[in-house]
């Protein structure tokens, strides 16, 4: 069986437009990323100026503090910005980390309501908002999260009934949050996954 040079060229022009075009779909990922989290580095008063002397646009994301990347993808994988003495409103942009598995806040003094855009992170197991000032309803979206496995949103703001929609959340481990202005009762769904 005998192969053409052509058949050859072929095959390794193909080859080359598949890695270029994979490498430029890497670069555009992170750099989503980047842009998500420099929106929300505008939106945070950062007193001690943490964010302000790591999370520079001449490092990459990876190495920033607070955030770890997953090593196939080269993403933002964990969000941890807990115990920084922060303050200001969540940025919409933070749905754009879609490979987000870990997002945490803890004991910081941020506030305002949840942005919609967070619903968008399919992937995320552990969400910790706990100790801050976070106000309006507890969203419902939490609810549509389908691995999420443990959610921290203790003494806030938050106000209103708890979202049935948590009741949904079959992988639910942990589930804290006490110490808001919430009413009504448990959705009783939510019992199954602790027994």
């Amino acid at each position: 069986m005998e192969i053409s040079c052509f058949s050859i060229f072929f095959v390794l022009l193909l080859v080359h437009c598949f890695m270029a075009s994979s490498a430029v779909a890497v670069r555009t990922n992170i750099t989503t990323d980047k842009s998500a989290l420099l929106a929300l580095k505008s939106h945070i008063n950062d007193p001690n100026k943490i964010l302000a002397s790591n999370w520079s646009t001449s490092t990459s994301v990876c190495n920033w503090v607070g955030i770890k990347c997953g090593a196939k993808h080269l993403r933002v994988t964990s969000l941890n910005l807990s115990h920084m003495g922060l303050s200001g409103t969540i940025a919409p942009q933070i749905g754009n980390l879609t490979f987000l598995f870990n997002l945490s806040f803890r004991n910081n003094n941020f506030h305002g309501s949840l942005p919609n855009e967070l619903a968008s992170l399919r992937r995320l197991e552990v969400v910790s908002f706990g100790l801050n000032n976070f106000s309006g309803m507890l969203p419902s979206w939490l609810g549509f999260l389908p691995k999420l496995q443990v959610l921290y949103a203790y003494t806030n703001s938050f106000e209103g009934s708890i979202p049935e929609s948590l009741g949904n959340l079959s992988s639910l481990k942990v589930l804290h949050l006490s110490e808001n202005n919430l009413s009504g009762w448990m959705p009783s769904t939510i019992y199954n996954f602790f027994s």
